[in-house]
């Protein structure tokens, strides 16, 4: 995982449901942690653009129902700011499924648009993607 230059906001909070964009089985996924991210006592974490989270999926296919992945934040509807000032804001939030901490989609197709932050940050994402924005 590697660094962003843009200020992403974190508008996802501990329990947001998000759709999955990619063709891993797994419809809407429900977050439950933020890896690596730390808060004050007393916080929930947040995830935003690029960020790794776990979830449980709730609505899939029967044999990914009910089980904990890795996935990786890749559109958001808050806006964010990018270092040349413009702001970039999504239609939905949506996340994609993960095999391991590395970033390896579990899926072979991502749908939709995805954020150039997340490219940057996880190389592996960017061979799957068709449109960047």
């Amino acid at each position: 995982m590697q660094a962003v230059n843009a200020k992403v906001t974190r508008p996802l909070n501990v329990g947001s449901f998000v759709d999955s964009c990619d063709n891993s089985g797994a419809k809407i996924l429900k977050i439950f942690s933020v890896v690596q991210h730390k808060t004050r006592k007393g916080k929930l974490p947040c995830a935003g653009v690029g960020d790794l989270v776990m979830a449980s999926v709730k609505k899939g296919r029967p044999d990914m129902r009910k089980k904990t992945v890795l996935a990786i934040i890749v559109r958001q509807k808050k806006e964010f700011r990018r270092p040349d000032g413009t702001r970039i804001k999504f239609e939905d939030n949506a996340a994609i499924v993960v095999k391991d901490n590395k970033g390896n989609p579990q899926g072979s197709l991502i749908k939709g648009p995805v954020a150039k932050e997340v490219t940057q940050r996880w190389p592996l994402v960017s061979k799957f993607v068709k449109i960047l924005v």
